[in-house]
């Protein structure tokens, strides 16, 4: 059989596709897992993904990358590192985290962030493929690393995971490699330069400038890259483009010409540059681009004819002025503007011919001024007159460019942008030198410009033609080949040609050319200039000779380049032979300045016609030189020429300070040289000294400056390599001594430049020490050096320890510099000897002066190499601990925080280093002086500061290199047994103040390794404990408190809660440190057990701390630290009186509610602490019983704590309710006040946010139960969280009364307030006396009254829900609720809300109680349907005439009997009456507590089904039918104010048998011999029904004797047929069921109560049997049998009408406008303001008895007959009330002629339909009695049922 065999090579690599496993043992695969691979078998391997190492199975081979990795270990123990680059590794590792945050980001719908990290993955994903591409030039991979590490680390601050460390290469840092001080200023420099990066991102969105200026802010040169892209314009020939960078203020070009050469075809000539002519300007520094205004400018010269037109015989060749084109490029140079894929057009203007403009003028002149620009004015004039013409009519003419500003020098942007610069790329250098010269620079430039001439025409009538051509020979004559430069982008040429200007006798020519020859040629070249006349004839031009010349040296005679600036040329004839033989015109003078200064010296007037005669003519160039070999500086060429004029050389030297910097640099090995020389050539002398002294310091200050600071490699290289002067050490030490030795005034300045120039002078001074070792033989005495550096340091003693007034700034530069020299001058002086100096230096400083100065001294004297070397250190150490103890006592009076915190890390990091030499004799100096004094600094700080991380690393230092010994030693070092104890208690107290407190969260490396630091300190500190304070005698109970307070607050710190991780971040943690929360658990651990006797001091106070120890979600802790909670109750139970463990039971309880709560706990912990506190109790002789219970006990409770915050956060507020309700329940059973009242206010709170205030109103009453109206102070657990301490409890009790109240009126329950007001308002009359409370709560009181009577007041529905099917949690399932629903809920938008709360329910469609099947499926079934409660008349109300406002309420409040009726058929069904077969099913259902309460549900707890007969269900529609036209009657006639509509209806429906089928289908279903016959039992409710029926008359009688008084005209045609039909229907009613006469008129009641009663219709026993209860629970199956009209419309029609006359009395009422929509009503409380006359007091609203269930089913439908939501027209204003608004109902919008068609509400039951007979059971029974099913919407589950106890509320 095959085997499976250990794989050696093929050990790691990467799923390339996902895997799903076929089987158990495979393994899933997704791609990018890393496997490790453990064995093999064809085609297979066997191994363990790294995410998930536990578990390990089989893949196909083929499915793995493999990598090449090292493998450490075998067995078990085999260790994987992959051989990737560091950085590879970190990128993958990178790219998996974010990946799982980027997914959340998805589903959290962030996508902003969500895009951001998705562009970061790219562009990680593309730096890796970079890097392991192995592609990469060295210094690319460095700059990627740059890019890679910021990336990352940007990545990480924004999704908030840790800070990663580096070294300077961009590698993680190793803390265990690192000392803590550098790992701190890592994270501090990390989360700096992250900050910055996250502020240029910020920027970058929000201001483009800003995030410009950051960018530019640290570069000092700059380039601008233009590329041009085309230009257009119509010239025919061919074309040369001269571009440059120009200031229109300063009327002066900045950079020298980019020259393009364009073709007659309008191609560029280097066709393939076609569309891409990149130039870049290089060399700008800021102030160049800060200039008001720059503008790219553009010169277009044609080169051809001397005038655009036709003609063979023309000159060709001539460079002629056509045109300019200029731009603004301010914003560009600014960075306001940045954009470099943008084509700029700048359009072009046309240059003339002066001819053309005066011809032009003399035909235009009178009629418009000339805007045209002339040739003969000079090229700035013209391009200043451009910039200023705003607009060009250009015709589509012009260039087309790109522009873009890059930082950096040439050398920079063609590292940094390869993509925009290349070879190709023309380089246009600045006329002058950049802001930072570089020493390698090499330029030897000098910018020639033609700048004008004026010329004699000679024998010509016109101005000549001038052609100028200027090129460069040396003093032979012989011209240097290509030395002229006309512009960038090209080769240099011989000579030069000028633009021709066409008869103008004063050319400007403006040309600028670039002059580079060898910097060895310059001193024997000079540039040569001849003028020649330009004839546009071509034979004629032929003949045409030069007629002069000039010419300018370059060098002067003097050995300086010619000066920059202006130059007025002598111009000579050339027709002498001579004129062009150098030797002969070089004798003569140049220029006129050359005259006047011979003149001068000579006093000889120059003859005009010597050796060649001078010309008339005149003529100007400009010379620039940029150059770095060249100087036009006479004192520097003095300095280096010295010994050929020695006798000058005081003057020599002190003209060299004036000397311009750039010129001294250009020449600074020279004028070093120079100076040395002097000084070793005039040694004997102290002569010079001084002066070469001064000069050498000035040189140095100079390349301190930031212009040429990059020389300062030159100076040290020019120090080590080329300085020679063997003896200058003597020379220079003596003058410096001289200075520091005297401080004179007048010699401060000097001084302090000396001091500055300190570092480098001593440089020179040890490098020359060095060379007289080397070259002996001097015959110098040797301790001269060694004394006059004694001396130094002495003249500095002396200086530090004078008067503070004098020489401050002295002093102070001394602190600064002196350190500088440390590191040079030892290693030519004692490094032991140079320490005692430093330290007696320091000590020469006054106390209380320079205080930062001094330890900014001494911490630069702790970096140099001095403090490296052990013996030094003896002498450094001791000085460094006294200055910080000094300042770091607790009586110093202003410390220098940072600067000693600066000093202290230093040190430590030094002594943190592996190559110092032993450490542990300095270690334990510095532990025995400061460690208690960084301790207290750090306890003092306030945690703001952003200093306390620096002494917090410096603390974390000390300790961590603190060895065990050192640990010992420490504590001996205290005298007394109290100061350990003090010393102990501080550092307790100061750890868990420290720990994770101070470094920020993410930096998590710096966190961990403080928290091992602690780890290690904590550990040894309870050594200390267990020696010193554990016996009867020194027992420390705060100390022992303090410490395990510690330890817990360790172990729980968030820092090490490892689950919270990411499992990268948790396996990096593990690998490093372990898991810390182990060790201290144990730790703790043994320190209880060690207490013995003194544990009961702990109980119950180390119950919590030791509790938050167990719920660490570590399982070994658990397993070893819930132990201790047994030993706590047996302690207890040893020691207690009682034998019990109640503190620790109550103490348990009441925390672990609040770690739950707060999080902590899960399903694990529930079931290890029931069997572990099991399994110890059941061991225990006396505990086995009393500790099983609390076991359980404390299982029941973490199962209820956990559901209770599983489900906070469930968005449904009921699910939410129901779990803190049961939550309640059991600390009410365990009689947890304290708890239960927490979790009460919960529940209210629960309840305002749902804005159930009933509810919340109900749960207080809860709490308030539990006191008494009595002054006893109240029990801290019975005052809420934001409760006064000292409330009585009656106080208490009060104000949770008037919350109550509050509450309730808002929840429109003012019967409930009025009970409680009274119980309130007993006490205030009778106990408090506060008759002014009283007042206001009779007040209060008499609204609440007021209220009941008039306000609006819509009352709830009730809903049956039943939950079927095992699909739901055991609390619901197959148990049945009743929810009580909000104001204006329907059924609809109850089910809905359900079915949301369950997505997967499906909904029932019938309301009969469902099968087994349903009950036993493992789905979701969802019942609800509408239920009506049960009225329970109160018994005060019994038999008396109640106002219909009072009994509404007790209709749908203080219920718990809920009614449903569903109609059934027995028996055959009868075709004409169906009556007599229509059978309703009741259903009663009781709940367990009565509602409202403090849920809005509760379960039933019975039910019970009756059936109600035909007969029974007859007589109880009628007594409604009855009711309902008593009711209205009653209130017409007291408000005749009313609309008299509802009225018409209603008896129109009754009396009128063409309207409804009348009771005659009573007649025929009941009082037939038949079925008296068959149901002989139902004679007696034969005659109820009856009477019932006789009853009828005299209610209509009075109806209609009222309808006829308020009949206007247009309802008097209907009024008399109602008369008529109701005089035959009383005889016939009369004849056959008798005359009944009501004991009084309806109408005539007392006055005092019109308005505000409806009186009952009828008390008669006899016609009443039933309760209203019973009345009111048969409504629906009254209304339910109106099936339809006479007219087939459908029923639900009838209620909207009784529906409309509601709201017309209402509307009556309020005078406010309220309608109705389909799903809800709309309405306005009545305003404060109304006023109702006494007299006419309006009809308050009386709520009609029926079935809400059908008016709802209408609004829910959709009627096509009757739209209530349509506009209502207002009714006309009864004269007898303010004319207000009032909404109308239906019934006001019909004609008298549509009054007969209305279907009437309030009638007989009506006939059945005709037509369709098989249709009732479906219609009626689904409109009237089950609602019309809304479509199950997928969405949230339903809310969970209580599971309550009947304990739990008031009864």
């Amino acid at each position: 059989m095959t085997r499976w065999i250990p794989t050696k090579k093929e050990k790691y690599g990467v799923a390339i596709y996902n895997y799903d496993p076929k089987g158990e043992q495979e393994l899933r695969l997704q791609v990018g897992d890393t496997v490790h691979i453990l064995e093999k078998l064809e085609g297979w391997y066997r191994g363990y993904t790294l995410r998930k190492k536990a578990q390990k199975g089989i893949f196909p081979a083929s499915y793995i990358h493999l990598k090449e990795a090292t493998v450490e270990g075998i067995g078990q123990q085999e260790m994987i590192i992959p051989a990737d680059l560091p950085l590879v590794q970190e990128i993958g590792a990178t790219l998996r985290e974010w990946v799982q945050i980027w997914q959340k980001l998805y589903v959290a719908n962030k996508t902003t962030l969500f895009r951001g990290v998705q562009q970061m993955a790219y562009s990680l994903m593309e730096y890796r493929s970079q890097i392991v591409s192995g592609t990469l030039p060295k210094d690319d991979l460095v700059e990627l690393r740059k890019k890679v590490t910021a990336k990352i680390d940007y990545g990480n601050r924004i999704l908030g995971l840790d800070l990663v460390v580096r070294d300077e290469a961009g590698n993680m840092l190793d803390p265990g490699r690192t000392s803590t001080l550098s790992l701190f200023q890592a994270h501090e420099t990390a989360s700096r330069s992250v900050d910055d990066r996250i502020r240029e991102e910020k920027t970058r969105q929000q201001n483009m400038e800003m995030r410009r200026q950051s960018l530019f802010s640290s570069v000092h040169t700059y380039s601008l890259l233009m590329n041009l892209k085309n230009f257009v314009c119509n010239i025919g020939e061919d074309a040369e483009l001269l571009m440059s960078l120009y200031d229109p203020d300063q009327s002066e070009f900045i950079s020298e010409n980019f020259l393009v050469r364009w073709d007659s075809m309008g191609m560029p000539k280097e066709i393939e540059k076609l569309n891409n002519l990149p130039a870049l300007f290089t060399d700008l520094s800021s102030s160049d681009l800060m200039r008001q205004r720059v503008f790219l400018v553009c010169q277009i010269i044609r080169v051809g004819c001397m005038e655009l037109k036709e003609g063979k015989k023309q000159t060709c060749g001539l460079r002629r002025p056509f045109g300019v084109a200029v731009m603004d490029i301010t914003d560009i140079a600014h960075g306001k503007v940045d954009d470099e894929d943008k084509q700029h057009f700048i359009p072009f203007q046309q240059i003339a011919m002066e001819t053309y403009i005066r011809q032009r003028q003399l035909i235009m002149s009178p009629l418009i001024p000339s805007r045209v620009i002339g040739e003969n004015e000079p090229l700035t004039a013209v391009f200043n007159k451009v910039i200023a013409t705003r607009e060009v009519n250009h015709k589509g003419q012009g260039l087309f460019v790109t522009l873009k500003l890059l930082p950096g020098d040439l050398a920079q942007v063609r590292k940094d942008f390869p993509h925009f610069v290349d070879r190709s790329t023309a380089i246009v250098r600045k006329m002058g030198f950049p802001e930072i010269i570089l020493p390698g620079n090499v330029r030897n430039d000098i910018y020639v410009t033609l700048l004008q001439g004026e010329f004699d025409r000679g024998k010509k009538k016109t101005p000549k033609n001038v052609e100028v051509i200027l090129s460069v020979h040396d003093d032979e004559g012989n011209p240097m080949e290509k030395a002229i430069f006309p512009g960038a982008g090209y080769d240099g040429i011989t000579e030069y040609k000028s633009v021709i200007y066409y008869q103008v006798k004063q050319p400007c020519w403006n040309e600028t050319v670039k002059v580079t020859i060898p910097i060895e040629d310059v001193c024997r070249c000079h540039l040569r200039v001849m003028f020649r006349h330009r004839s546009s004839q071509d034979s004629r031009d032929k003949s045409e000779k030069p007629f002069g010349m000039a010419y300018v040296k370059l060098m002067r005679g003097d050995g300086t380049t010619l000066r920059d600036g202006r130059h007025e040329l002598i111009v000579y004839k050339v027709d002498v032979k001579k004129a062009e033989d150098a030797k002969v015109y070089l004798t003569l003078p140049a220029t006129w300045t050359e005259v006047e200064q011979t003149e001068k010296q000579t006093g000889k007037q120059f003859h005009h016609s010597g050796a060649i005669p001078v010309t008339k003519d005149s003529f100007q160039l400009a010379t620039l030189t940029c150059s770095t070999k060249l100087t036009q500086n006479v004192d520097l060429l003095g300095l280096l020429n010295w010994r050929s004029n020695p006798k000058d050389l005081d003057q020599i030297l002190q003209r060299l300070m004036e000397v311009e910097g750039g010129e001294i640099v250009k020449f600074l090995q020279d004028t070093l040289d120079a100076l040395f020389n002097i000084m070793m050539e005039t040694s004997e002398k102290d002569t010079y000294d001084t002066l070469v002294f001064d000069a050498l310091v000035f040189i140095i200050t100079l390349i301190g400056d930031i212009k040429f600071q990059h020389f300062n490699p030159v100076l040290e290289t020019y120090i080590s390599k080329h300085f020679s002067a063997t003896l200058a050490y003597m020379k220079l030490t003596k003058v410096l001594n001289n200075y520091v030795g005297h401080p004179e005034p007048t010699l401060t300045e000097r001084l302090y430049a000396a001091l500055k120039a300190l570092k480098y002078l001593f440089r020179f001074i040890v490098q020359s020490r060095v060379l007289s070792f080397r070259f002996p033989g001097n015959g110098e005495d040797p301790d001269a050096f060694f004394n006059s550096i004694r001396a130094l340091f002495l003249s500095f003693n002396t200086l530090m320890d004078r008067p503070l007034d004098e020489g401050v700034k002295i002093k102070g530069a001394i602190l600064k510099y002196l350190p500088s020299i440390i590191n040079d001058i030892q290693t030519v002086f004692d490094p032991v000897e140079l320490s005692v100096l430093l330290a007696k230096f320091i000590e020469s400083i006054p106390d209380l002066q320079f205080v930062r100065q001094k330890l900014g001294c001494m911490c630069k004297i702790i970096e140099s190499d001095l403090f490296t070397q052990p013996e030094c250190r003896d002498v450094l150490l001791p000085l460094v601990n006294d200055q910080l103890s000094g300042q770091l006592d607790d009586h110093s009076s202003k410390p220098d925080y940072e600067a000693c915190v600066q000093l202290l890390s230093t040190v430590l990091d030094t002594l943190d280093r592996k190559d110092v030499g032993p450490t542990r004799a300095h270690i334990q100096l510095i532990m025995e002086r400061l460690l208690r004094r960084v301790n207290r600094t750090v306890i003092c700080m306030d945690r703001s500061s952003p200093l306390i991380g620096h002494y917090l690393a410096c603390m974390t230092a000390i300790l961590k290199q603190m060895d065990d010994m050192h640990y010992t030693h420490y504590i001996s070092t205290f005298k007394t047994r109290q100061d350990i104890i003090d010393f102990l208690m501080e550092t307790f107290i100061m750890f868990k103040d420290l720990m994770g407190n101070v470094f920020p969260a993410d930096w998590m490396v710096m966190n961990l390794v403080q928290m091992q630091v602690f780890l290690r300190a904590i550990n040894q500190y309870s050594d200390v404990l267990n020696k010193l304070f554990l016996d009867q005698t020194h027992f420390e109970l705060q100390l022992w408190n303090n410490y395990f307070h510690l330890t817990v607050a360790f172990l729980t710190h968030k820092t090490l809660q490892l689950e919270s991780f990411s499992q990268e971040k948790r396996n990096k943690i593990l690998n490093k440190y372990g898991d810390m929360r182990k060790t201290m658990g144990f730790r703790i651990r043994d320190m209880w057990y060690n207490l013995g006797p003194h544990k009961m001091k702990f109980i119950p106070s180390m119950v919590g701390p030791i509790l938050e120890v167990t719920l660490v979600p570590e399982p070994e802790l658990r397993k070893d630290t819930i132990p201790i909670f047994f030993d706590m109750m047996q302690c207890e139970h040893n020691f207690s009186s009682a034998r019990s463990f109640e503190k620790f039971e109550n103490e348990l309880i009441t925390k672990l509610d609040q770690e739950v709560e707060g999080g902590r706990g899960d399903e694990q912990y529930k079931v290890l602490l029931e069997k572990i506190l099991l399994e110890h109790c059941r061991r225990h002789r006396y505990l086995s019983q009393s500790g099983e219970e609390l076991a359980l006990l404390l299982s029941s409770l973490l199962e209820n704590l956990l559901a209770y915050r599983t489900i906070t956060h469930d968005e449904s507020p009921e699910h939410r309710m129901s779990c803190t309700v049961n939550v309640l329940n059991f600390y009410k059973e365990k009689k947890r006040e304290d708890i239960y009242i927490r979790y009460l206010y919960k529940l209210r709170d629960l309840h305002l946010d749902c804005e159930n205030y009933t509810e919340a109103a109900y749960t207080l009453l809860l709490h308030a139960e539990l006191l008494e109206w009595s002054e006893k102070p109240c029990a801290p657990h019975l005052i809420p969280r934001n409760g006064e301490p000292v409330w009585t409890q009656q106080e208490l009790k009060e104000r949770l009364f008037q919350e109550m109240i509050c509450y309730l009126d808002k929840g429109k329950m003012w019967e409930k307030a009025i009970e409680l007001g009274k119980q309130l308002a007993k006490m205030h009359e009778s106990q408090m006396f506060d008759f002014m409370e009283l007042s206001g709560l009779l007040n209060e009181q008499a609204k609440f009254y007021e209220k009941i009577m008039h306000a609006m007041r819509p009352q709830p529905e009730y809903f049956a829900v039943g939950y079927y099917g095992h699909g739901f949690p055991s609390f619901l399932r197959n148990k049945m609720f009743i929810y009580r629903g909000k104001e204006y809920e329907w059924l609809e938008d109850f089910s809905l809300k359900l079915l949301s709360q369950f997505p997967n329910a499906a909904r029932m469609t019938s309301t009969a109680p469902p099968g087994d099947d349903i009950c036993n499926s493992p789905g979701q079934h969802i019942q609800s349907f509408t239920v009506k409660p049960v009225l329970t008349v109160p018994q005060r109300f019994k038999d008396k005439g109640v106002p219909e406002q009072i009994l509404n309420y007790y209709r749908y409040n203080e219920v718990d009997q809920f009614q449903y009726s569903r109609p059934f058929r027995k028996g055959e069904k009868d075709p004409d009456n169906e009556f007599a077969t229509m059978w309703i099913e009741r259903t009663t259902y009781i709940s367990a507590y009565r509602f409202p309460g403090i849920l809005k549900w509760f379960e039933v707890k019975s039910v019970s089904v009756e059936e109600i007969s035909p007969l029974m269900n007859a007589i109880e529609t009628m007594e409604m039918a009855n009711e309902k036209l008593s009711n209205l009657v009653q209130q017409q006639a007291c408000d005749r104010s009313l609309s008299v509509n509802p009225l018409s209806m209603m008896l129109s429906g009754i009396v009128d048998p063409a309207v409804m089928g009348g009771f005659s289908n009573y007649e025929k279903a009941f009082f037939t011999d038949t079925y008296i016959q068959q149901h002989p039992g139902d004679h007696e409710r034969i005659e109820v029904l009856k009477q019932l029926i006789a009853l009828q008359i005299p209610l209509l009688e009075d109806g209609i004797r009222i309808h006829g008084e308020k009949t206007s005209e247009q309802l008097k045609p209907l009024h008399n047929r109602i008369v008529i039909c109701f005089q035959d229907l009383r005889e016939k009613v009369e004849k056959l069921y008798g005359v009944i006469t009501l004991p009084c008129s309806l109408t005539e009641k007392k006055k005092s109560r019109v308005g505000s009663v409806v009186m009952p219709y009828i008390m008669s026993s006899t016609l009443r049997r039933m309760s209203t209860a019973s009345t009111l629970s048969s409504t629906s199956s009254g209304l339910s049998s109106w099936s339809a009209s006479s007219d087939g419309h459908p029923s639900h029609e009838v209620s909207v009408l009784s529906r409309s006359e509601e709201d017309n009395r209402i509307a009556r009422k309020n005078r406010k406008e309220w309608s109705v929509s389909k799903s809800q009503v709309l309405l306005e409380k009545q305003s404060d303001n109304d006023e109702v006359s006494p007299d006419k007091q309006q009809r308050p609203k009386s709520l009609q008895l029926g079935d809400r269930r059908l008016t709802l089913s209408l609004f829910q439908g959709v009627s096509s007959q009757l739209s209530l939501s349509n506009q209502l027209s207002p009714l006309p204003a009864s004269p007898h009330t303010p004319n207000t608004l009032r909404s109308s109902s239906y019934s006001s919008l019909l004609s008298d002629n549509d009054v007969n068609t209305i279907d009437t509400p309030g009638t007989p039951p009506p006939m059945p339909p005709k037509k369709h007979p098989h249709e009732i059971d479906n219609h009626a029974i689904s409109s009237e009695f089950g609602p019309p099913l809304p479509a199950k919407i997928e969405n949230k589950p339903p809310p969970p049922p209580p599971k309550t106890r009947k304990s739990m509320f008031p009864s």
